[in-house]
């Protein structure tokens, strides 16, 4: 492939722009490529290079680069009207009521216009409601960027993760190891009163896609109970993509107190929201005293887009399809790497997936989770598969950035270009997209 015009756009980004891009995960090895359209489930770059689209905007892109028809009509007809009011809009409570009537966790929600500015309101939230400081949050999980939440280190010994957050902020969130029974167990006994809420990805999403075992939520939905904290759900990324309308939580049968969104809410638009209990989505201005505003929140283009989206998937058969071709690609890839490099785990649910190169796997894969990890303890692989962000963390990430990522993108294949973030298949992708790939998987393998 030519990536001429890419490598020149990127030496004009580098004069401009912060590192050539704005948003770190896209300044990959040596040079990014420029996108200069989409095209269903395919994005074609600035030198008219064509590739098949699994990174679909982080998320977002349920429907793929061409949306429906309906969709696209409610875009127009809000853009047609005007940019913007400073006023309420119909389409807010429209979009409001959809979104209260499919998720268990929402019986009231304020829109905003980012995943980050959506968990930095619900942190805020917690807070004002109880009354209390501290935040639990899980290693390696990610909740976009605010002070609260860029935390790293150990319950002990927590410190900020990026320059520019003062050390004393770190001593507010407590961050645990994901899916680690006792050790959120043990934070409680310790700290219990003075812990505002919990908030944790129903599955981590951007740490290469950990599922929760079995019980897990359960135990926070309970610790949170007994101790007046409240339980978050982060569902940005899982959010409409992982158990349909109902959300992930649906899925795992655990009802948050508050749950943030984003992404396809906003149908590929600029969005996020905080959702939950009506008692407490009201302590937010003006009906209560946590305060929360902003001029582009509830933007009716956006409304219109979002809730378009999902209606069309309530009345469509969206996502038998689309979780169809994930289960596809993913006993596709379970099959590759069982062949070729059987120490690689295979993970991911619905219409997302991932392939974490870690380092160990046993050699007998009779009986293993063949269609992404489900934390299946009787799985082979159990002892083996990551579990928290740290098990992630310790795979062969240079491998996937330095080889593989620029082998599958050398073959027409776009995937999100580290071992962390998600990929996401969309209802564009046909089962010949699929099959094109898993060629690929073993060429790059």
């Amino acid at each position: 492939m030519n990536h001429d015009r890419s490598r020149a756009l990127y030496d004009r980004a580098l004069s401009v722009l912060a590192g050539g891009v704005n948003s770190s995960v896209r300044a990959t090895m040596p040079y990014p490529f420029f996108i200069s359209r989409g095209d269903g489930a395919h994005v074609v770059d600035a030198d008219g290079n064509r590739y098949i689209d699994y990174v679909m905007g982080y998320g977002p892109l349920l429907y793929g680069h061409d949306v429906p028809e309906p969709v696209q009509a409610a875009i127009q007809s809000h853009a047609s009207a005007g940019p913007m009011y400073g006023a309420p809009t119909e389409i807010e409570v429209d979009h409001a009521e959809f979104v209260a009537r499919h998720v268990p966790s929402v019986e009231m929600i304020r829109f905003v216009n980012s995943g980050t500015e959506a968990t930095v309101s619900a942190v805020r939230l917690a807070r004002g409601y109880t009354d209390r400081d501290k935040i639990v949050v899980m290693q390696g999980g990610y909740h976009g960027a605010q002070e609260s939440t860029l935390v790293e280190g150990t319950p002990e010994n927590p410190h900020p993760s990026t320059a520019g957050i003062p050390e004393s902020f770190a001593q507010y969130t407590i961050p645990v190891p994901f899916n680690d029974e006792a050790a959120i167990r043990e934070i409680f006994e310790k700290h219990g009163a003075e812990i505002a809420g919990v908030l944790v990805e129903p599955i981590l999403a951007n740490m290469g896609i950990v599922m929760p075992v079995d019980g897990y939520h359960e135990t926070l939905r309970e610790l949170c109970d007994d101790h007046g904290a409240l339980l978050i759900f982060d569902e940005v990324i899982t959010g409409f993509r992982v158990g349909g309308l109902g959300c992930a939580q649906s899925k795992f049968g655990v009802t948050p107190d508050l749950t943030t969104f984003g992404k396809i809410i906003g149908g590929g638009f600029p969005v996020g929201a905080i959702g939950g209990r009506a008692e407490i989505i009201e302590h937010f201005t003006p009906s209560g005293d946590v305060f929360q505003s902003g001029t582009f929140s509830g933007h009716p283009v956006t409304m219109a887009a979002g809730l378009a989206y999902l209606e069309y998937a309530a009345e469509h058969d969206v996502y038998e399809h689309i979780n169809t071709l994930g289960d596809r690609l993913r006993r596709g890839i379970s099959d590759i790497v069982a062949d070729q490099a059987p120490e690689y785990t295979v993970v991911g649910t619905d219409s997302m997936f991932k392939t974490i190169f870690t380092r160990e796997g046993p050699d007998d894969r009779d009986g293993h989770c063949a269609a992404g990890c489900t934390q299946n303890p009787e799985c082979p692989r159990y002892g083996l598969c990551p579990k928290t962000g740290a098990d992630v963390a310790r795979t062969e990430t240079d491998r996937w950035e330095r080889i593989f990522w620029q082998e599958m993108k050398e073959q027409g294949i776009f995937l999100t270009a580290n071992q962390f973030e998600s990929q996401f298949v969309s209802y564009a992708h046909t089962a010949e997209d699929v099959d094109r790939t898993l060629e690929a998987y073993k060429e790059a393998i």
